[in-house]
């Protein structure tokens, strides 16, 4: 489990001094105890990772706030954090592979219009399993279908 491998991590960052990467597993525990609690169970991996995703997604929204505020060494801090979380993400998908299942799912739901984006982003990221980028399938959906 997860969680178990990031209680292993915390103690080591502990042993190493590592301020940056203590804080960030703990925020990750602590955010994968509050969804274990919601669920009422033991969280499943994919569960996991969709804990870890929201986690990473906040460092991303962060970056970008902190950057357009000027605020340059919180960006910094973001950034490590988010280096930190995606370690724990499954390896994102190239663009060639991503622009394959477009594609696929393009002709399988017979797609023709803005109309029908919805469909085929869900098919395509239930087919990528979680491993592409959201922004990226919907620019090269709405590319596709304009």
């Amino acid at each position: 489990m997860l969680q178990d491998t990031v209680h292993t991590q915390i103690v080591a960052a502990m042993k190493a001094h590592e301020e940056v990467k203590l804080s960030t597993l703990k925020l990750l525990s602590s955010a994968l105890a509050y969804e274990k609690i919601a669920k009422q169970h033991d969280l499943t991996e994919d569960e996991e990772l969709v804990v870890v995703k929201k986690e990473a997604k906040k460092r991303k929204d962060s970056i970008e706030a902190y950057q357009n505020a000027g605020r340059q060494e919180l960006a910094d801090r973001e950034k490590q954090e988010l280096v930190i979380l995606q370690e724990y993400l499954p390896q994102e998908l190239g663009d060639e592979e991503i622009e394959k299942l477009v594609t696929q799912a393009l002709q399988e739901t017979g797609a023709t219009s803005m109309a029908d984006m919805g469909k085929v982003i869900g098919l395509v990221m239930q087919k990528s399993k979680g491993q592409a980028d959201g922004a990226k399938v919907s620019a090269l959906i709405k590319q596709k279908l304009s």
